[in-house]
């Protein structure tokens, strides 16, 4: 085994490349066939998770770690750091290594950012993948900062994708009901409703 790819194989183990949490198997595969991408994505991971932190992150977005504009931003804003200094073509093999283990996760019964993955998101996440590789894609120069208020403002506008809320933060179907998620405890499929990122919460 090369230094590289041991070097690769530790930052990944430590913890997942895309959320800082426990690594999923998926990911830890991808690390070992792009070993030098995977040393840049670590890197490039805690520079960009400094950002996404940051106050006014949730002050421009919402406070919805899942299913919500600051669910998008985490997600594109990645993706889009990412896409600055490693081709696109490794990046999507990462960002649906990381969702196969979403799905892993939801038939153990764990959480992800505190409730458990669902097909909707999933797809919300990919989605929202596509988006952040082409922003970074297109403004390789600019600095973080910059790259995050441009993630931003796409989301604003509506170029993301959410799953629908009233303004309780509970999740709506595409009738506008609420959605009883007790009712779905082992169901993949959940009758959740996937919104363009403008969409307000419903009153």
């Amino acid at each position: 085994m090369n230094n590289k790819l041991k070097i690769a194989l530790l930052l990944i183990i430590s913890s997942s490349l895309i959320n800082g949490q426990k690594p999923f198997k998926e990911e830890v595969f991808w690390a070992i066939w792009h070993p030098v991408a995977a040393i840049k994505v670590k890197k490039m991971y805690s520079k960009a998770y400094e950002i996404y932190k940051q106050p006014s992150t949730k002050t421009a977005l919402d406070s919805f770690n899942n299913g919500g504009k600051l669910d998008a931003f985490r997600h594109v804003f990645f993706m889009a750091t990412f896409a600055q200094k490693i081709k696109l073509k490794k990046l999507k093999k990462l960002g649906v290594a990381h969702e196969k283990g979403n799905y892993r996760q939801f038939k153990k019964g764990q959480n992800e950012e505190g409730e458990k993955p669902d097909s909707l998101s999933n797809v919300m996440d990919l989605k929202n993948n596509e988006l952040g590789l082409k922003i970074g894609s297109e403004n390789k120069n600019l600095s973080l900062v910059e790259l995050k208020q441009n993630v931003i403002q796409q989301i604003n506008e509506g170029k993301a994708l959410i799953i629908l809320r009233n303004a309780k933060g509970l999740y709506l179907d595409c009738n506008n009901s609420p959605l009883d998620l007790k009712l779905y405890t082992h169901n993949w499929y959940i009758p959740k409703c996937l919104v363009q990122s403008n969409q307000n919460y419903i009153d």
